[in-house]
């Protein structure tokens, strides 16, 4: 595969992040201390939408399955949902003069169509990987370009989004937001599009007209991504929960506001482990890479813990934060990775390959579930500790804080790596399961012609 084709599908996931790092990262903060909704209101709308996804992501799922168009399945999404994506990710962060249940209502809207609009978009993302490529090495290589483009996406915003809302707002946030999230959408749409010029989908698969709902027989005996799916909804409850309240910890523990930016920047050293990824798949097997990844999260939250109570040793504190990103590489990476190779265990399986619909649940439905609990968890944390936005906080309210900094993303992300223990016997069966479909599908080929 060329290495425009990679860069491609690197822009295809630095075009998401433009927007969905900005709600990622600070939606959360957004929306307390900038549009002045309560904690406990801003948690409970992140977790609304988390409740529509429960629906939108298999409806994605179903409308990908039966997607046929002379661009493929995949790529066409790109072109269609780009523009819709951009224009309400700027409308999630614009604040409108409104009082009372509107201006909750109108926070509620915009935040869940252009969450609803990002699974649409993203999901394509990761399904259209079995399509670019029927090797795993080269899918994992793939992976590895992806996670370029995601890092380099929330580096860029974590580098410039505090910057620019000073810049442009001069001390008036809601300024500053309204004039930044367009520029940001702006260049979502052009990575999109320069995605959808670039790839191609290339590995053809005979095509079954299926009954509605028939793709949800791929789930059937599919453990493999019932691990995949399990592990990736904890990671991400973990990992929002973390960089969601950063900002918070930062500014009010340690009275330091001004290393919010550097520090949710230095997710980008996670690239370190990712582009390692295929040398460590072949050092050893991708259950034990994968669950490394998630125990050095672990172990990244008990330094920081460590450096709390040292004194709020910033030293500490910041080994473990970067510590935590460096291993998040490997326990991010993975479960795209291995999403295509659950397609291909329920295409062996059952005979139903269902890339869409498992890819839409497994990876979109998970990240988007994980953003909203891990949204969610920590600003009710904060609220049931009495957390005052733009206030000095109470002791009270700063072990809320820290609750949901440090113990929070450590319980999830240990609960996340217990499922992967049981992939390795899944993942012994893959050299077989390949050549059993390469000859089905010359078969089934073969008789059509």
């Amino acid at each position: 595969m060329t290495y425009t084709k990679r860069f491609s599908y690197a822009a295809s996931d630095t075009a998401g992040q433009l927007v969905f790092c900005v709600i990622s990262f600070y939606l959360l903060k957004f929306y307390t201390d900038v549009y002045g909704l309560s904690a406990a209101t801003a948690g409970t709308i992140l977790l609304v939408a988390r409740l529509v996804d429960a629906v939108d992501a298999p409806v994605w799922g179903i409308i990908f399955e039966r997607t046929h168009s002379r661009w493929g399945k995949s790529r066409p999404w790109f072109l269609w949902l780009c523009v819709p994506f951009a224009v309400f990710g700027v409308l999630t962060f614009l604040t409108p003069d409104l009082g009372g249940t509107a201006k909750v209502l109108y926070a509620a809207v915009t935040y869940i169509v252009c969450s609803v609009l990002y699974t649409g978009i993203n999901t394509p993302v990761t399904s259209i990987v079995s399509a670019l490529t029927p090797d795993p090495r080269e899918r994992v290589t793939l992976t590895c370009f992806r996670m370029f483009g995601s890092k380099l996406g929330v580096l860029f915003v974590n580098l410039t989004a505090f910057r620019l809302v000073e810049y442009f707002g001069h001390g008036d946030d809601r300024h500053g937001f309204m004039i930044v999230m367009p520029l940001y959408a702006t260049g979502t749409i052009l990575l999109y599009l320069f995605a959808f010029k670039n790839l191609e989908e290339v590995v053809k698969v005979p095509h079954k007209p299926q009954p509605l709902l028939n793709g949800f027989g791929a789930l059937k005996g599919n453990w493999p991504w019932f691990i995949i799916f399990a592990s990736s909804l904890f990671f991400w409850i973990a990992f929002i929960a973390r960089v969601s309240i950063a900002p918070y910890f930062f500014e009010y523990t340690l009275h330091r506001k001004d290393l919010i930016g550097l520090a949710n920047s230095l997710d980008f050293i996670s690239l370190a482990t990712v582009f390692c990824l295929p040398f460590f798949c072949r050092w050893t097997s991708k259950r034990n890479v994968w669950l490394l990844g998630l125990l050095g999260l672990v172990i990244g939250q008990f330094i920081i813990f460590f450096g709390v109570r040292c004194d709020l040793s910033l030293a500490w504190i910041m080994t473990g934060w970067a510590f935590g990103f460096l291993a998040s590489g490997m326990a991010m990476a993975m479960p795209f990775s291995v999403l295509a190779d659950s397609v291909d265990y329920g295409e062996w399986k059952t005979g139903i390959r269902a890339a869409g619909l498992l890819t839409a649940i497994g990876a979109a439905f998970c990240l988007k579930a994980g953003s909203g609990l891990g949204g969610a968890l920590p600003a009710w944390i904060m609220s049931a500790h009495g957390y005052v936005p733009n206030a000095a906080q109470t002791p009270r309210s700063l072990s809320g804080i820290e609750m949901g900094f440090i113990w929070l993303p450590a319980i999830f992300f240990a609960l996340a790596a217990v499922p992967v223990w049981f992939y390795q016997q899944y993942e012994a069966l893959e050299p077989q399961i390949h050549a059993d479909l390469a000859s089905r599908h010359k078969n089934t080929l073969s008789n059509h012609q």
